[in-house]
């Protein structure tokens, strides 16, 4: 195999400025390898002042894309930008998923630690773009390094365990799964335990799954593939301005505690009915 090597080269030290990667983006967005994405707008001009540097869509599903782009180490100033144009965006139209998509040369650990930290409530993608000269020449290339929650397969090997194991692990995320637990009016239910995951099982099959995140908190996650039931949940979600993810696997995944489910009780309740009325109805 011929193996050539390459170094690192900033941008700006090669002779091109932002709107050289921003105009590279646009014109080609598949780069970034987020999908067959389309260009929508570039420089965008913002309510609250500033411009998104670029707006992308999904071609099957509309799914919005607000991209940010920066030479060099991110900064705060540079987060901070990012989420408030992908809160604008969602304002426009809250009957689309959003992702707030970060691209900078270089991230500082602290900075990127925040970053990861406002994942838990915010669909964000960090993306590093490494222009790298070789042999004379220059190659692009771009690496996500920060993804919104996805599910573990299911052909991961769990190892059974029981409810106590979860309240030495993480207390929080089993009273959070026992509350929304206590809502579903179903004789066919029961909580099912794994090394990674608490479920709670429906009809035999898994409904509403929990994953640990840091205290409070926890990842809910549930799989819709209908198209109605998958739309009523969508609307149900953006007029009570909760911040959800759709992913391509069909499923929602959303950042909660158990707070945030009593105060949400009927929503749940809503949901519970939308997903599964058409099996648990009386005759």
């Amino acid at each position: 195999m011929d193996v050539k090597f390459g170094k690192k080269v900033f941008i700006r030290n090669a002779g091109r400025d932002e709107y050289w990667l921003q105009d590279l983006i646009y014109e080609r967005p598949s780069i970034l390898g987020l999908g067959d994405l389309q260009p929508l707008n570039k420089e965008k001009s913002q309510s609250s002042g500033g411009r998104l540097d670029i707006l992308l869509k999904d071609r099957e599903d509309n799914t919005m894309y607000e991209v940010e782009v920066m030479l060099g180490e991110t900064d705060p100033s540079h987060i901070i930008r990012t989420i408030e144009y992908w809160d604008n965006e969602k304002r426009k139209y809250p009957q689309r998923q959003h992702f707030a998509v970060l691209i900078a040369e270089s991230f500082d650990r602290r900075y990127f630690n925040v970053v990861q930290l406002l994942s838990l409530n915010i669909p964000m993608i960090a993306i590093q773009a490494d222009l790298l000269e070789v042999n004379n020449e220059y190659i692009l290339n771009f690496t996500k390094i920060l993804d919104v929650y996805v599910e573990p397969e299911d052909t991961e090997e769990v190892t059974i365990v029981n409810e106590s194991t979860w309240n030495d692990k993480s207390n929080w995320t089993l009273s959070t799964a026992k509350e929304l637990f206590s809502y579903i009016e179903n004789d066919d239910k029961r909580l099912n335990f794994t090394q990674s995951y608490i479920s709670i099982m429906i009809n035999g099959k898994n409904a509403y799954l929990f994953a640990k995140r840091s205290k409070p908190t926890s990842i809910l996650w549930f799989n819709v593939k209908d198209d109605e039931k998958v739309d009523s949940i969508k609307r149900l979600f953006d007029e009570e301005n909760i911040v959800y993810n759709y992913d391509r696997y069909m499923d929602f995944n959303l950042n909660i505690d158990i707070e945030m489910i009593k105060k949400n009780r009927e929503l749940f309740l809503k949901i519970n009915n939308i997903r599964f009325k058409p099996i648990i109805q009386d005759d």
